[in-house]
């Protein structure tokens, strides 16, 4: 830390590096938004290093809070504590990891082969670090500058926290580049995953790949949704698009659904799907998987007047950015107005966005002129949002992410 060490007798003072804000910009700090801009700085006094904790100071002097220093990001500084007398040290990380496992804790404090997020960024205090349990085996996130300086402390924490037979780090993601961090996979602390670990979602059992399956493995986010859009699919032909593992497939045909196309551009994804179909006792002949990319195979079925009773729509992430926001939404246009043409009167679109920066709003519009264009009448039943293991501080809607729609087309 880069300090300055004053001596009087035998009292010793540590005086942290200060960033400083430009007059009027600390609005956002005030109001507990934990991000402070490159932009809003006026200066700063000392040298901090990547992921240092710094002091945030108004033009004026008064101390906003303290937080992790990233010089290579845009976000130059992310809060850990709006307290100035708060000390970021090991027992802070332990009462910020405490809480947020706590509160994620199952009915009788029995994890066996569940799945669920631990830690949300954050949403729980802990800005950049995401961890994620599956099983008897622990996943974590280190995705910006102060998360990595505290990862020796925050991987023992873990430990004696959420005890595990392995503690494996997933930072292979492209947001670490824009805080001047290398990508890194591997195993923290005891043994290395298997291949394949098995968990458990409600009656529904699943293989997941957490050393190199999307985000830490699976889609544990959609928890909630999966079974509450499944109600609507009992004995339709289903199509799951961007379907991954077929979690959104496993659900629906174990709610009574007819048949269900399972629609990936991954040849590994669906194998593992298909396996996941498998491990739940559903007969082969009730699904069948298509390698493809969505947006085409979507056109060659409306070319060929094909139909479907439901269709869900789960793509990835089609805005990185804000600036990509106009280019996102023609894609979530293009192929729900596919969907739309390709529903039978009555049929069920259930269909996503995890792009931060589309809001629901924008969404939701977005939706209806696709079925304007599709020239279909549409009613939307439900408004999905992400699992309750994902929660959104009210200071903090960023960590709103994922939203979705099911809709009756007629």
């Amino acid at each position: 830390m880069a300090r300055v060490l004053l001596r009087c007798r035998t009292v010793v003072w540590w005086s942290m590096a200060s960033v400083i804000l430009k007059r009027g910009r600390e609005d956002s700090l005030v109001r507990r938004h934990p991000w402070v801009f490159s932009g809003a700085i006026a200066r700063i006094d000392g040298s901090p290093t990547s992921g240092e904790t710094v002091e945030v100071l108004t033009s004026d002097g008064v101390v906003c809070g303290r937080g992790a220093y990233s010089p290579r990001s845009e976000i130059t500084v992310r809060i850990w504590t709006f307290d100035p007398d708060e000390q970021v040290d090991e027992t802070f990380f332990r009462a910020r990891l405490a809480r947020a496992i706590g509160a994620r804790q199952p009915p009788q404090n029995e994890w066996g082969m569940a799945a669920r997020r631990l830690v949300y960024a954050e949403s729980d205090g802990l800005p950049g670090l995401i961890v994620d349990r599956y099983a008897d085996y622990v996943v974590c996130q280190f995705l910006a500058a102060g998360a990595e300086y505290w990862k020796t402390t925050i991987v023992a924490l873990l430990q004696d926290l959420a005890p595990n037979k392995g503690l494996y780090e997933r930072s292979d993601v492209a947001v670490r580049d824009k805080e001047g961090l290398p990508k890194r996979s591997g195993v923290l602390a005891g043994e290395a995953p298997p291949d394949l670990l098995e968990i458990q979602e409600g009656p529904h059992r699943f293989l997941v790949d957490v050393k190199a399956g999307h985000k830490t493995g699976f889609y544990l986010d959609q928890r909630d949704n999966r079974p509450r859009a499944a109600e609507y699919m009992r004995e339709a032909e289903v199509l799951d698009g961007f379907a991954y593992t077929g979690g959104f497939s496993v659900a629906a045909l174990s709610a009574g659904a007819a048949h269900a196309t399972v629609l990936d551009s991954s040849a590994g994804a669906l194998a593992l799907a298909r396996r996941n179909l498998d491990l739940n006792g559903i007969d082969p002949s009730r699904s069948h998987t298509e390698e493809a990319d969505a947006f085409t195979l979507l056109r060659q079925y409306r070319d060929r007047n094909r139909r479907f009773d439901a269709i869900v729509l789960d793509p990835p992430k089609f805005a990185g950015s804000g600036r990509s926001v106009e280019r996102a939404c023609r894609g979530y246009k293009d192929i729900n107005l596919l969907a739309c043409k390709l529903l039978r009167s009555g049929g069920v679109l259930v269909t996503f966005s995890c792009s931060q920066h589309v809001s629901a709003d924008l969404f939701q519009k977005t939706i209806a002129y696709a079925a304007l264009d599709a020239g279909r009448e549409v009613q939307i039943i439900h408004w999905l949002r992400q699992a309750s293991d994902h929660p959104t501080a009210l200071h903090f809607p960023e960590a709103e992410y994922l939203k979705g729609l099911i809709c009756r087309v007629w």
